[in-house]
């Protein structure tokens, strides 16, 4: 198990009980004011907001940003894994507000209730700045996934009045007040990295959050969400976002891309020592939840052959309905530009990884045939233009698009065959690297480190994964080796809006399917049944039915 976990749990549960021991009695009443010195109390409660996400995450928030993007789609297998069109709905940017995948904004509302409650036991307006500034970045970071995700979103900077009804902001305000939360804060949070600051909210992981807000500038403040166009990208924040990419990366004893094998900083056992997590998820299958990636991306019947390509038998929950669209499995078809990247895609003729060192072995992965498991990089529906994206519940249809072992498998935490303890990175000083190489390319000035340059910025990432330097660089190529260095990490639909993508073509995204959607307004989700139901003052987003209860 991993140590950091474990102690951050046995923290949490000691504040829970400090809190609370009778379950007939509301929590308020226990204390007439909290109690901010006992640090164990403190800490207990601010896990419960530091956690809040680690479900989404795991799977649903992974669903809606991968499979929206040109990373992946969804198959289904003579039915199975269609789940109402779940899946294949965000494929085809054909979202509707019934979709498990986008039913997650109420777990971000929740978790600014859980932040302002924090903020109000802690002293509210005459609480120390430095002890709430944790509960601030969280709340910040909550905010931001509305924003992006949703557009305009509910300002939830307090904890609601009996009857109180909270309207949703217009998207340029949201993005104005999570700026001002940042810069306030920042100077407020802890500069240390280590094992007890490992998940939690550091002014490092705050200026990183503040990156992503000014690179995504011009997107988030454009008069609506089909108004912003890429081709006349203005920002007046490339500077901001360049000073802070600067005091990062001048603090190069915090962060660095780190001695370790690109394939080992994703896998079980990584945690507080890998030097490239800015800000991580941890997970461990100790805990209730953990990362389903494995079983999502998984050939179909791996759990059925007794060694599969992970180096041991999985459990048959494996599910293998997201595949990499053929698109994206281009990027890596270039050994010189893929490196290292190129081990964690399964293609072609398949081989069983070392689960010590998650790299390929030349011992045959094979099927329940006994023979070699081959994938092909294109997809091919058993009926042309099928809505469910069926590719037929046999071999051949299992066999279809390339997949991905970056968030490795082991069989010792692999609880039930779906949850895997592998820690989500949410920032990375890799990112940090090649979003200060784009604001420069986009005209930005660097006073801090005038020595760097977008080739030299984009050269440190090619020498760590063993691909090939440049001598120059541009926007495309940054874009692409935003893809192969950042895939399955949730930030590409985030980029391709930013960079014009979103709109292109890519399996089933295809203009001559029906059911495929190109509307510029599908750059943010519709509002779920849930959150209308909850709100019945808000209106559904622009470009989708509206919904009736």
């Amino acid at each position: 198990m991993k140590a950091n976990i474990k102690t951050l749990l046995t923290v949490c549960a000691a504040g829970l009980i400090t809190g609370c021991t009778d379950l007939d009695v509301k929590v308020e009443s226990q204390y007439t004011e909290y109690p901010i010195d006992n640090q164990i109390a403190v800490e207990g409660k601010l896990a419960d907001v530091y956690f809040q996400l680690r479900g989404t995450y795991g799977r649903r928030f992974m669903e809606a940003m991968s499979l929206s993007s040109d990373e992946y789609t969804a198959v289904s297998y003579g039915g199975g894994w269609y789940d109402s069109g779940a899946y294949a709905h965000p494929s085809l940017h054909d979202f509707t507000a019934e979709d498990a995948t986008i039913d997650w904004m109420g777990n971000l509302t929740a978790g600014c209730t859980k932040a302002n409650t924090v903020i109000r036991d802690l002293g509210g307006d005459e609480a120390n700045p430095v002890s709430i500034a944790p509960a601030r970045a969280m709340r910040a970071l909550f905010h931001f996934y509305m924003m992006d995700c949703w557009g305009d979103a509910p300002i939830l900077d307090h904890l609601p009045a009996d009857g109180e009804l909270i309207d949703r902001s217009p998207r340029a305000d949201v993005a104005k007040f999570i700026e001002s939360e940042l810069k306030e804060i920042i100077p407020l949070l802890t500069e240390e990295v280590n094992d007890n600051t490992y998940g939690k909210p550091t002014k490092w992981m705050a200026e990183a959050l503040l990156v992503k807000l000014y690179i995504n500038w011009p997107v988030y403040t454009a008069a609506s969400v089909d108004q912003y166009d890429a081709n006349a990208y203005s920002n007046e924040k490339l500077n901001d976002c360049i000073a802070l990419c600067d005091d990062i990366i001048k603090n190069g004893n915090k962060f660095n891309l780190g001695s370790m094998s690109y394939q080992m900083k994703f896998g079980p056992d990584n945690g507080s020592h890998v030097e490239d997590f800015i800000y991580a998820m941890p997970y461990d299958t100790y805990t209730e939840k953990g990362l389903q990636y494995g079983r999502a991306r998984t050939w179909k019947q791996a759990g059925d052959v007794e060694l599969s390509y992970y180096g041991m038998k999985l459990s048959s929950s494996a599910g293998g309905y997201i595949t990499m669209t053929p698109e994206f499995a281009s990027l890596f078809d270039d050994p010189g530009k893929a490196g290292d990247r190129a081990k964690s895609i399964l293609r072609g003729p398949v081989f069983v990884y070392n689960p010590k060192t998650y790299e390929p072995t030349s011992e045959p992965a094979l099927n329940i045939k006994g023979e070699q498991i081959v994938l092909t990089k294109n997809i091919t529906l058993d009926t042309p233009n099928d809505p469910q994206l069926g590719v037929g519940d046999d071999l051949e249809g299992y066999n279809q698009g390339y997949r991905s072992v970056k968030f490795f498998v082991i069989d010792d935490d692999y609880k039930n065959g779906r949850d895997q303890s592998n820690d989500l990175p949410i920032f990375r000083y890799a990112d940090i690297l090649l979003t200060k190489a784009e604001a420069l390319l986009r005209g930005g000035i660097s006073t801090e480190r005038p020595q760097d340059t977008p080739v030299s910025l984009f050269n440190e990432i090619r020498r760590y994964v063993h691909a090939n330097e440049v001598t120059s660089v541009d926007l495309k190529e940054l874009y692409d080796e935003r893809g192969r260095e950042f895939f399955d990490e949730n930030w590409r639909r985030n980029d391709m809006i930013r960079f014009g993508h979103f709109e292109d073509e890519y399996f089933p995204h295809y203009k001559t399917f029906p059911t495929a959607n190109f509307d510029k307004t599908r750059r943010i989700f519709p509002l779920h049944r849930d959150m209308l139901n909850t709100n019945p003052n808000w209106e559904q987003n622009p470009g989708y039915p509206k919904y009736q209860n």
